[in-house]
């Protein structure tokens, strides 16, 4: 294991402390625990709006607080889900007098703490909404059974956006859920990662072989295989989002190219040019993109490629500024 680390256990918690170091402008810890995240720029009477999950995605799921965005963020250890306490501590500390969205991935762990965190808002009196992310088109027929994936940073977008526009909670709820509604993302790994506190990757594949379909965690893909060039994934994936999720010829979409932690910029503007070739070959229009990190998994190589529909309403959300000390749009 090559790392930059000091001890293993110790991972989250230091990294924690260069973040608040380096951004105590922005953000802050709160209830004495450095993986209680928040904004250090409440806004009163705006809908506060949280997240959560585990680490080792940076930037998602705490590089998503800040202006314009996430309100507070619980942060696990690595692949692993904050507790109940920790949310409803940050749900209480950045709660405005506007209620509280929950918005976070569609994982077991998370869905159980953020429901009991929930039930905890409700016996004080503060009104709360939940909304998972479940965008993973390969890995569930079901959509409801999805994984959450990159494709949240659209309902992050929707919903910050709103908020910050002085909506209710029932309105920041209705534009998160039409984000993720039009949104699907199929992704793909090179190579494995290795948790630290564990210090062996968490799967294996051969030199010359990748996984297509595989998850953010290492959860299996739907097959394993031959690398293939960035215009074949492109038409696989395309293939497949458009397959679950129809686009007509002459509708836009905004696009989302995101690196899993160990694959260069240079390889996802290739890919993003052979998405976008795809995708005129259809007729269909790119009105914005997006490409980088946006969700990784740790220093796996690898990209996932999400596709929204959108609409003026959503155009108007995804357009809207936001600074964190992670991700700037003006």
């Amino acid at each position: 294991m090559k790392k930059i680390i000091n001890a293993p256990e110790d991972y989250v918690d230091e990294m924690l402390q260069g973040i608040y170091a380096s951004h105590p402008d922005q953000v802050k810890c709160v209830a004495d625990d450095l993986r209680c995240y928040c904004t250090a720029r409440k806004k009163p009477g705006k809908v506060a709006i949280i997240t959560g999950g585990g680490t080792g995605h940076l930037p998602l799921f705490l590089g998503y607080v800040g202006d314009g965005l996430i309100d507070g963020c619980g942060v696990g250890g690595v692949f692993q889900s904050p507790s109940a306490e920790q949310i409803y501590n940050i749900a209480k500390e950045v709660e405005a007098g506007a209620g509280v969205l929950c918005l976070y991935g569609n994982y077991t762990g998370d869905i159980m703490n953020f429901d009991m965190a929930s039930e905890m808002l409700e016996m004080d009196d503060i009104e709360c909404k939940s909304l998972v992310g479940a965008d993973d088109v390969l890995s569930n027929e079901n959509p409801e059974a999805r994984r959450g994936v990159a494709g949240i940073f659209f309902m992050y977008k929707a919903a910050g956006a709103k908020a910050d526009q002085g909506g209710a909670l029932d309105e920041v709820y209705a534009a998160a859920k039409k984000a993720g509604d039009n949104v699907r993302t199929v992704g793909f790994a090179l190579t494995p990662c290795i948790v630290p506190e564990v210090g062996h990757s968490n799967f294996e594949l051969k030199d010359d072989e990748m996984a297509f379909g595989m998850g953010i965690h290492g959860e299996p893909g739907v097959w394993n295989g031959p690398i293939k060039t960035a215009d074949e994934l492109a038409e696989e994936s395309v293939g497949e989002i458009l397959k679950d999720m129809p686009v007509a010829s002459g509708e836009e979409v905004a696009l989302l190219v995101n690196g899993l932690g160990a694959t260069s910029v240079e390889e996802l503007y290739i890919l993003s040019n052979s998405v976008r070739k795809r995708l005129k070959a259809k007729g269909i229009k790119v009105w914005r993109s997006w490409t980088g990190e946006y969700a990784t998994s740790m220093e796996m190589a690898g990209a996932s490629i999400s596709v929204c529909k959108v609409d003026e309403e959503l155009r108007g959300y995804f357009e809207h500024p936001v600074n964190t000390p992670f991700i700037c749009q003006r």
